[in-house]
């Protein structure tokens, strides 16, 4: 029970980043409204979604990174992806174990990156990957030719376990973008 708890609380939580974007400041307006005004941002939103939003949706996050790569970044066994907008999800089956594969493609994927940033986690860079990519413990960021994607790993392990995998999966993701 616990484990399911988990699961549906981690996919609650990508649902919101991914749908919830414009809500933090980035991006373009959401369609319904949102409980918090707008943050101020000056005249950077405006030109960034200009030049992101076009490339983002000719990039499918599903294509990014395949259900086998998810299985073997994961270590187990995972359901079909499941695309929303500019995301998609890999998960573990309802019988466990719990694991996640998650990819955000565009606006999303930047402000992944920029709320880890303000919350102080720790990331590094990926030289040689991409024009610019980050990872932090359980996530890579990229990007490439002025497109972002971030890909979250979602374990019950030592995220230091996983560093290697996502770093090599980063430079995947970065030959496809």
């Amino acid at each position: 029970m616990i484990v399911r708890s988990r699961l549906v609380l981690v996919t609650l939580t990508a649902l919101a980043l991914a749908g919830g974007c414009g809500r933090f400041g980035g991006g373009d307006p959401p369609a319904a409204p949102q409980d918090a005004p707008p943050a101020a941002t000056g005249a950077e939103p405006a030109t960034e979604p200009t030049s992101a939003a076009p490339a983002a949706a000719s990039l499918d996050p599903c294509a990014l990174v395949t259900k086998a790569e998810a299985e073997k970044l994961a270590g187990t066994p995972l359901e079909d992806a499941v695309p929303i907008r500019e995301t998609c999800s890999y998960t573990g089956p309802v019988t466990g174990p719990t694991a996640q594969v998650e990819i955000y493609v565009g606006d999303g994927a930047k402000k992944f990156l920029d709320i880890e940033r303000e919350l102080e986690h720790e990331i590094w860079p990926l030289p040689g990957v991409g024009d610019e990519a980050y990872a932090e413990d359980g996530a890579v960021f990229v990007q490439k030719g002025g497109q972002w994607v971030a890909v979250k790993l979602v374990l019950l392990n030592d995220p230091k376990e996983s560093r290697k995998p996502l770093e090599e999966l980063a430079g995947t993701v970065a030959s496809r973008m």
